[in-house]
């Protein structure tokens, strides 16, 4: 079929884009946006949805319309949106829809050390640096026929940027001590909760490569601008408890009304952690406002018609509890709490939690939590 002939019967389709002489890779993504979708329009529209993304609010209706629609292309995606409000559950959405048969694959730029990134993303050839035994496929290469995910993409050093650059371009990678270009078949979305204008205008960030990212940009609100969004994701929480720890758990309307008017500096992963905290504290019971923790539970939040908790406002079950255990998952959920305040800034969340940074550090590798910086 000439181009010509494609143009015509796929008008949406980004032929115009294609460099003369034809460069085969690229018009590979072409003839893969066309029969991606292709198969989008002529699916089963009753198909069920994956049911990843929760929420009914305006913000998460406009998401997921995006979502359908970038899905079947190969465009490359960027998800903007603070810490904690789902921007990995968007991009396995996008996966999961994209028709792609290959893996999902998902790195975190913020908690690889500079020194072991360009490994981890492009692996290395046997004997490129002590303790190279052998040669080794890096993420890139792991990802071939799916979607690669670049968490935390701001954070992603200078000289990676580069060549990052140059897999975009010309989707080809080189391992760490090789010279041979090895072509790469992935689908990239990145994500970040950095201003990444405000990046550029520093210098820590390519203008080029932010361009060459957002592509088709996703911005997720944060869960304090989409209230409506909280009774389900709760909802879908308490389900997953149930399935998981076959346990039983359900909040009176007057504590629903307490998450609503909560700010949620952590967004959606620190309402996920009040929900499993509740369990342990209120295993198979009932959850009233007065039984929410402090500073969701917050004097100033609760309704006036909700009587104030007397004591501690901890209710044991009767066959007890582990108190050991308990008291490590509050910790667990303050530091976690505490970094998504920060940016993942170790110093400012020690800070905030008033203890020293050596101290939080420990802290975060026994618990095994991801450190963004």
């Amino acid at each position: 079929m000439k181009v010509a002939d494609l143009q015509q019967q796929f008008p949406w389709a980004r032929v115009h884009a294609l460099d003369y002489p034809l460069r085969l890779d690229a018009l590979g993504e072409i003839l893969e946006e066309i029969r991606a979708s292709h198969s989008s329009v002529h699916a089963d529209e009753s198909r069920p949805s994956h049911g990843r993304m929760i929420g009914v609010s305006d913000d998460m209706q406009v998401v997921r319309r995006l979502v359908e629609k970038v899905a079947p292309s190969m465009a490359t995606v960027l998800i903007t949106g603070e810490s904690g409000t789902g921007k990995e559950v968007v991009a396995r959405e996008i996966h999961e829809l994209s028709g792609r048969a290959g893996p999902f694959v998902a790195v975190n730029c913020g908690a690889i050390p500079e020194h072991l990134l360009e490994s981890e993303l492009f692996g290395h050839e046997r004997g490129a640096f002590t303790g190279a035994v052998s040669a080794r496929a890096g993420r890139f290469e792991q990802a071939a026929g799916g979607t690669f995910f670049l968490d935390e993409i701001g954070d992603m050093p200078p000289v990676m940027q580069v060549k990052l650059l140059r897999v975009l371009e010309e989707r080809v990678i080189e391992r760490v001590g090789g010279n041979k270009s090895i072509p790469v078949d992935i689908r990239l979305v990145a994500a970040t909760h950095r201003d990444l204008p405000a990046r550029i205008e520093e210098g820590s960030f390519r203008e080029d490569l932010y361009y060459r990212l957002s592509v088709f940009p996703i911005e997720i609100a944060p869960l304090r601008d989409r209230p409506a969004d909280i009774a389900p994701l709760t909802d879908e929480f308490i389900r997953r408890m149930q399935r998981d720890r076959s346990v039983s758990l359900r909040l009176t309307d007057e504590a629903k009304a307490v998450l609503e008017q909560y700010e949620w500096p952590g967004n959606v992963r620190e309402l996920q952690n009040l929900v499993e905290r509740l369990v342990v504290t209120r295993p198979n019971g009932l959850v009233r406002a007065a039984d929410l923790p402090w500073p969701i539970a917050d004097p100033e939040s609760v309704p006036d018609d909700v009587a104030p908790a007397t004591g501690s406002g901890i209710s044991l079950p009767e066959e007890g509890i582990d108190l050991k255990r308990y008291l490590a998952d509050i910790e667990r959920d303050m530091i976690e709490t505490a970094l998504a305040e920060s940016n993942g800034v170790v110093q400012h969340a020690a800070k905030r939690l008033g203890i020293g940074r050596t101290t939080l550090v420990e802290k975060i590798r026994r618990y095994d939590l991801k450190q963004a910086s």
